[in-house]
């Protein structure tokens, strides 16, 4: 049984930092493509940023250059370093394991999915 459980969200202020932790079992991590997604309220989940098997990333395009994927297989862990945090970027942030060992930023080619972790960023 696969299992994703985030950590790391929290209340931060604009332009602060956060690290958000996902922390995977149940699947071989080191060959899979992981994926961070967010939904702010009323909105659809959007793709945040992506990695694949080896390490390389893809981010959207409102995040590019603030928000920094990374990952380590001996943790099985994949992480979301968020600096210069923005009020429009609060939401509840999303974990999935992808159906392979690339990155995507299609919903529809990730089976498993965190419960989420929530971030408020204020004013």
């Amino acid at each position: 049984q696969v299992r994703l459980v985030e950590s790391g969200g929290g209340l931060v202020q604009a332009g602060g930092s956060l690290r958000l932790s996902c922390t995977a079992s149940g699947l071989t991590f080191s060959s899979t493509g992981m994926g961070w997604f967010r939904r702010a309220p009323g909105q659809e989940r959007e793709f945040v940023a992506t990695i694949n098997w080896s390490g390389g990333s893809w981010y959207a395009d409102s995040v590019k250059g603030r928000f920094t994927i990374s990952r380590d297989n001996a943790k099985s862990t994949v992480y979301l370093q968020m600096n210069s945090l923005k009020p429009e970027d609060t939401a509840v942030y999303y974990c999935a394991a992808a159906n392979g060992r690339h990155y995507s930023a299609v919903k529809s080619n990730y089976p498993y999915w965190g419960q989420g972790t929530q971030v408020t960023v204020s004013s």
